[in-house]
């Protein structure tokens, strides 16, 4: 039976809390579109994608007016390119990309990914031209999301791959100078990349997925936010208890949303990820949490130990609630997209190395970081090794999405608009890591890796 309380209480975390779906995401397979026929290829994906996600964006439109929620983002993930497309030249690549733009937009979705490659051992001549030519993909195509898993936990750490992704975030960001070095947005970096994650730009469909399936992912910093703030004083035992019974309520809305996606549309249903995914709105911020659990400002000494509390508590709420929670579901704590994570690099709270600290707990990693636009290739190399390693040696998934801007430095910003935001350029290392880079080869797996 319904209770009168938590249907007033779910309103009040859409109207004043920013509580929303922030993605319904169709994950679909093009295995079966492959051609040794580079025209044919991209006609056999164009057509698959826009026959399978046909209805995608009028039946999330159709449950947001049905339940009041909103549903921020419809999107669509694919088969890692660089397994569809083989042995393709870099030309057939590139003209892949336009397809998924030009699919994307016959389907009306916000973003399109799986413009990806799963280098974390090695790399065929497919991966290597898929990446040669990820900087024109971004460059020349709005929606497409590209993402490149460089180490596994299993594997360990393929360096030549890390060396190959510097130069490749480098030429992205010239190639996109005009635009505040925008492509370089739209490109992830992996460890331990998650093959169900609905959000961008990381999300592909993995090789053990269904033919098609629906992913959704629920944002709601700002509703853990306002319950914190609520519980006054109480100690740490409580405040968790608080903000698990809070994820509880938030991920049961995603529950409902892709039940309801999946069967209109025919298809399974996967996972929701519940990650605390904030926006630039005010209030819908994960740093701000982070101050409502007693810190002057995100940044502070102690913001590491706060997060992965709020981690922890957000995924016991989560699992609670669902039986197929998925993909990367915690917290986010990407700079430009979280008003309080903005506000406290400016005042210099937060640096590149306390952000890295707090990846060992959160969710992902180093995300929407604006550097300066002469950041050698090497040191941007370094930046992504780093984090890797965070990954592979405590078997989470981490990432980078590093933006050097061209044309600015320490002190500058960059504005992207809309949920990407604005980041402030924040200070690196000025000694370089190149003689260690250029070393290539692989970085073993971590003993604790042999569990068979």
């Amino acid at each position: 039976m319904l209770d009168t309380r938590d249907i007033l209480e779910t309103i009040q975390m859409i109207r004043e809390e920013n509580l929303d779906i922030r993605t319904v995401t169709m994950g679909i397979s093009l295995f079966d579109c492959v051609s040794d026929d580079g025209a044919r290829l991209c006609d056999n994906v164009y057509d698959k994608i826009t026959r399978k996600a046909e209805k995608l964006v009028a039946t999330g439109q159709d449950i947001e007016k049905k339940y009041g929620i909103p549903i921020v983002n419809k999107r669509v993930s694919v088969t890692p390119i660089s397994l569809v497309a083989g042995n393709m030249s870099p030309d057939v690549f590139l003209k892949l990309a336009h397809t998924l733009q030009r699919a994307a937009d016959t389907v009306g979705v916000n973003f399109i990914g799986g413009y990806s490659a799963l280098v974390h051992k090695g790399m065929t001549q497919g991966d290597r031209n898929l990446i040669s030519v990820i900087p024109e993909a971004l460059a020349e195509t709005e929606l497409v999301c590209s993402s490149v898993n460089v180490a596994t936990t299993k594997a360990g750490i393929n360096m030549d791959a890390i060396r190959l992704m510097g130069s490749t975030i480098k030429r992205a960001a010239a190639l996109t100078a005009d635009r505040n070095s925008i492509g370089c947005a739209k490109l992830v970096v992996f460890a331990n990349v998650p093959e169900d994650n609905p959000f961008m730009a990381g999300a592909f469909h993995g090789v053990g997925e269904p033919d098609t399936v629906i992913n959704v992912g629920v944002s709601g910093p700002g509703v853990v936010s306002s319950a914190i703030a609520r519980a006054g004083d109480c100690d740490l035992s409580a405040l968790a208890d608080i903000i698990k019974k809070t994820a509880f309520k938030i991920t049961r809305v995603g529950q409902l949303v892709a039940s309801e996606a999946a069967d209109r549309l025919g298809v399974p249903f996967g996972i929701v990820d519940l990650s605390l995914a904030p926006t630039p709105a005010i209030g819908d911020s994960v740093a701000l949490i982070l101050e409502n659990m007693g810190l002057e400002s995100c940044g502070a000494h102690g913001t590491t130990a706060c997060l992965a509390m709020l981690n922890d508590a957000v995924k016991k709420g989560g699992v609670m609630a669902s039986s197929h929670v998925g993909g990367l579901s915690g917290a986010f704590i990407p700079v430009s997209e979280d008003a309080g994570m903005i506000a406290a690099a400016k005042r210099g709270a937060l640096s590149i190395e306390k952000l890295e600290a707090m990846t060992a707990v959160c969710s992902v990693g180093l995300d929407m970081i604006a550097v300066p636009g002469d950041t050698p290739e090497e040191v941007i190399c370094g930046l992504i090794a780093d984090e890797i390693s965070i990954g592979v040696v405590n078997t989470k998934t981490t990432a980078v999405r590093v933006i050097p801007a061209v044309g600015k430095t320490v002190g500058d910003e960059v504005d992207f608009g809309g949920l990407l935001g604005t980041a402030p350029i924040m200070a690196l290392r000025p000694y370089s890591p190149a003689k260690f880079i250029h070393r290539g080869g692989r970085i073993p797996a971590p003993i604790h890796s042999l569990k068979n």
